[in-house]
This record gives structure tokens, C-alpha cells and sequence, in this order.
């Protein structure tokens, strides 16, 4: 994998640069539903990832509702927000592994053009890994805080959302970052060499 420079990492980056996603001005994102190519592979990669962000908010907003004072069942809220934020973290991770073992590594051979790109999501998905450590070490906290007294809860709740928060920051602009970089992609070359 390419050396990332420092601007282009995803805690820096407000989006690719045109020498990165050489295809997105070709075919532009408002686009690519009427394109010919796109296809059943196309409209699935769209769908997981508006699923992940969907995922995300809705345990954003069910933990910030919960620190604003929404919830004041510390055990139904602990029963509801572990199963959900483990099947987010899960879905998460097995897409990322998905991508770079199967993927990442057909684009690259497919067009030499997109490589650094795919190196760059790639580095995206260590950053977002250790992000994801860091949540679940931050939940754990949170849920053992629930159970002694509401400054302790509070501290944690805010800690947390603090790490989740940044977190989802970074996995929507990934998201948007690989679109540009794989739809393109499939539109160039058809989804046919993907599979």
C-alpha cells in the first residue's frame, strides 16, 4: 500500500481531489442510475452504504437522546443500544473486510488509474478500525457507568457520544469518498470483471 500523504488522510480530507477520483467528472454522481453500466452490483454497494449511515445516525440519536434525559430507563436503554451497536459495528466490519479482500484488489487490477484510491480507502479502513476499537472501549465504559450513579453515567454518556460522534464524521465521509471512487469505477468498466 502508497505512503498517505497527511492531507489526504481521512481525519484531514473534506473530499478526494480530481487526481484521485479521475472518474468522478465523467460520470457525476446525479448521473449514474441512468448510466447503461450501472447495474445490480452498483445499486447493492449504494444501498449497504445508505444502510451504514442510516445505522449510524439512528444510534446517534437514540444515545444523544438518551443524555439529554429522553430515556430514563438506564437497563432499557443498555438492553436496546448494545444489540444495536454491536449489529452496526458488525455490518461495518464485514463490508470493510469484504472490500479490501475482494474488491479493492479487482479495481486495482482492473484500472492502474484508481489504485492510490483504493490504497487510500484502504488506509481509511485502519483509521476507521481503530475508531471503532475506540467506541466499543468507550460503550463498555458507558454501560458499566449506568449502573452507579447519574454524574458517573452522564460523564461516560458524553465521552462516548464524544467518540461516536467522531467516529460517524469519519465513516460518512468515507462513504461519500469511496462512491465517487467505486461507482465511477463500474460505470467505466462494467460490474462484469467484479465478480
Amino acid at each position: 500500500m502508497a505512503d498517505i500523504p497527511e492531507n489526504l488522510a481521512l481525519p484531514n480530507r473534506a473530499e478526494l481531489p480530481s487526481e484521485v477520483a479521475i472518474l468522478r467528472e465523467r460520470y457525476p454522481r446525479h448521473e449514474w442510475r441512468e448510466h447503461a453500466n450501472y447495474g445490480e452490483l452498483s445499486a447493492f454497494w449504494l444501498h449497504v452504504h445508505d444502510s451504514l449511515r442510516q445505522q449510524g445516525r439512528a444510534l446517534q440519536e437514540f444515545t444523544h437522546g438518551f443524555r439529554e434525559g429522553d430515556c430514563s430507563n438506564p437497563g432499557e436503554f443498555q438492553r436496546r443500544f448494545m444489540p444495536s451497536l454491536g449489529q452496526y459495528l458488525q455490518h461495518l466490519e464485514g463490508h470493510h473486510h469484504i472490500e479490501d479482500s475482494h474488491y479493492f484488489p479487482r479495481f486495482r487490477s482492473l484500472d492502474r488509474r484508481v489504485a492510490f484510491g483504493f490504497d487510500l480507502l484502504e488506509d481509511d479502513h485502519d483509521i476507521i478500525h481503530r475508531g471503532v476499537t475506540t467506541v466499543v472501549a468507550s460503550a463498555r465504559a458507558f454501560m458499566q457507568a449506568l449502573s452507579r450513579n447519574a454524574d458517573a453515567a452522564r460523564y461516560a454518556a458524553d465521552a462516548y457520544v464524544d467518540e461516536s460522534d467522531r467516529l460517524l464524521r469519519l465513516l460518512e465521509q468515507h462513504l461519500s469518498d469511496e462512491e465517487d471512487l467505486v461507482i465511477p469505477a463500474m460505470l467505466e468498466h462494467s460490474e462484469r470483471p467484479l465478480r
